[in-house]
């Protein structure tokens, strides 16, 4: 496999920045690649859009606006919780990323506020609202083991669980 395409495992090194300030918010470098399996989910989508039909050794830059990465934010995922509803002994402090069961599976939240009856939360995602650049080197590019196409997600060396 020569260029990165739908249901391919590729092999990335990565640094994210916030192009506003040039702060690094996610690198992987001096670190083991990161091994994803293209069109499952398992990357953002503009991420994935544009690193398609990248080779291996070929590096791209390019900024994704909120709609192309994590979204907007929504109000609306600023949620008032009844202090019963929180587990008891959970660690309740402003700015505090905790994570929960949902009906649609697990889900991480900000703590904004603590109040006596009311814990209020974010459930918008820690980047939502940002514009976000990446710099990405591809390292390697395979074709995708039925088993990985099944689960939907790359599997570590040797390609198993």
């Amino acid at each position: 496999m020569s260029v990165l395409e739908q249901d391919s495992v590729v092999s990335v090194m990565y640094t994210g920045t916030f192009p506003e300030s040039g702060e690094v918010f996610d690198s992987n470098i001096n670190q083991p690649p990161l091994v994803f399996l293209v069109g499952h989910g398992n990357m953002i989508e503009g991420f994935e859009q544009e690193m398609l039909g990248a080779a291996v050794g070929e590096s791209r830059d390019f900024t994704l606006t909120p709609e192309r990465a994590y979204g907007h934010r929504d109000d609306a995922n600023v949620q008032a919780i009844p202090r019963s509803q929180i587990p008891e002994g959970m660690e309740l402090e402003v700015g505090a990323v905790l994570g929960a069961q949902s009906d649609q599976g697990p889900i991480q939240f900000t703590i904004v506020e603590v109040g006596d009856e009311f814990v209020t939360a974010d459930f918008n995602h820690q980047m939502a609202g940002q514009t976000l650049h990446f710099t990405v080197e591809v390292v390697e590019i395979r074709e995708a083991t039925s088993d990985e196409l099944a689960h939907g997600h790359a599997h570590g060396p040797g390609h198993q669980h």
